[in-house]
């Protein structure tokens, strides 16, 4: 059987008025910059099938994933399992989740899901015979670790280095830009695949709604003839756009988006096309610990921690976190990997650090795996084992931050697993 590829996007951008996740503050919508999309790619050959779904919102719940699975596989047949669906990470969208004080917009995550399968069914109906390949290069000029190590041996997460205390980066970016492209028998572009670490949290503090930079790259890659472009964020918990080494100097998503695209289009140029294909799916679902938490974790007041608050937001959420680990005891996380080929699509459910994520694709060898951040759920930020004892806003105790040291650990173990035991 020849292999199939479709691809589909839909418009999801919320109406003005609607609230907004992304900045630990309340924030009603109030101008749209650009649109949000949500964009699927299917793929099919020899029997198996996988597929892909990206969202430009900050996060999905597990719930929604769980619901979206279920009615395209009860509308369409394709099986649930063999979905991915992964937030870009975009800070300037909806309340897709309660965060603090903000409630989750109900209404908004019904037309959003119903959007999305829609959108699925469009790219299963309009797949086609396809040839696709892979590249990758290295871009060094958009991403920084954001977080400083301290002389006395803390983190400031958004360090700066005109701080005369400042010592040196914690640690690594991950540099590679993976793009997979798709086309049809006879030359034309279907869509691209790409994945690329770093925050996305233009307009992120305002009133503006945005795709960010993965909405910029998707509107530039249309530009050179690719209609639709799924934007995979990686392990990019502690990586930002904001260049500590330069006081903090920001690069716009216009600027981001546009060297991403021109990344992707030097790859592409050199990049070979086939048309058969190995699809495979795995998944497994893990308990992660929570944090053993002490009275000055409560409060904000271990060494190294760094709050992001100065309307008593962390200390309003305490009760109901505490509260949520107490009865719950382990929080549930599902690691996924879609297979093509010599390459692994490895969805983790988490602002991931970056120095997991790299273990992870060190550790496939000789497959060629990337890490997709925030897929098939969101457990908050899952930090290294070791930026524990340093501190920082990423380790710092709250609802956004509540798993032992651990859990980075945990969830690279599961992937291992995926990865290498047949």
């Amino acid at each position: 059987m020849p292999m199939k590829v479709g691809f589909a996007e839909v418009d999801i951008t919320p109406p003005v008025g609607t609230l907004k996740i992304g900045w630990i503050i309340r924030i009603v919508s109030d101008k749209v910059i650009d649109p949000l999309y949500a964009r699927a790619v299917t793929m099919q050959s020899d029997g198996a099938c996988i597929g892909m779904i990206s969202l430009d919102t900050l996060c999905v719940r597990w719930t929604q994933v769980a619901e979206i699975r279920k009615r395209i596989e009860s509308n369409f047949g394709f099986p649930g399992r063999n979905i991915m669906v992964a937030a870009t990470h975009n800070h300037a969208g909806p309340a897709v989740k309660k965060f603090e004080t903000t409630p989750r917009d109900e209404v908004y995550i019904e037309m959003m899901i119903s959007k999305i399968v829609e959108m699925f069914g469009r790219a299963l109906s309009g797949a086609e015979e396809a040839e696709i390949g892979f590249g990758s290069c290295f871009e060094f000029g958009v991403a920084c670790n954001r977080r400083v190590i301290m002389r006395d041996g803390t983190v400031r997460t958004h360090g700066s280095f005109s701080d005369p205390n400042a010592l040196c980066l914690e640690g690594p970016i991950d540099p590679e830009v993976l793009v997979m492209g798709a086309r049809s028998r006879d030359g034309r572009p279907l869509g691209v695949v790409m994945n690329f670490a770093c925050h996305p949290t233009h307009y992120g503090g305002s009133g503006e709604l945005s795709g960010g930079y993965p909405g910029i790259l998707a509107a530039e890659m249309k530009k050179r003839g690719w209609p639709v472009t799924i934007f995979l964020n990686g392990a990019c918990g502690n990586l930002h756009f904001s260049d500590p080494t330069r006081n903090g100097v920001d690069m716009t998503m216009e600027q981001i988006g546009n060297t991403l695209s021109a990344d992707a289009g030097k790859v592409i140029a050199s990049m070979t096309f086939v048309t058969d294909a190995t699809l495979a799916a795995k998944s497994r679902t893990i308990q992660l610990p929570y944090r053993a938490i002490s009275e000055a974790e409560v409060k904000g007041a271990v060494r190294g921690a760094q709050r992001f608050d100065s309307t008593g937001l962390y200390d309003l959420g305490m009760p109901a976190l505490l509260e949520r680990i107490r009865t719950r005891e382990t929080q549930p996380a599902e690691v996924q990997a879609l297979f093509l080929n010599d390459h692994a699509f490895v969805g983790i459910p988490a602002e991931y650090f970056v120095q997991d994520g790299l273990r992870i694709k060190e550790e496939a060898y000789p497959k060629h795996a990337v890490v997709v951040s925030c897929a098939n759920g969101m457990v908050g930020y899952v930090p290294h084992k070791e930026a524990f004892r340093r501190g920082g806003y990423e380790t710092t105790f709250w609802g956004g931050s509540m798993l032992a040291p651990e859990a980075g650990g945990l969830l690279a173990d599961a992937a291992h697993d995926l990865l290498t035991v047949p």
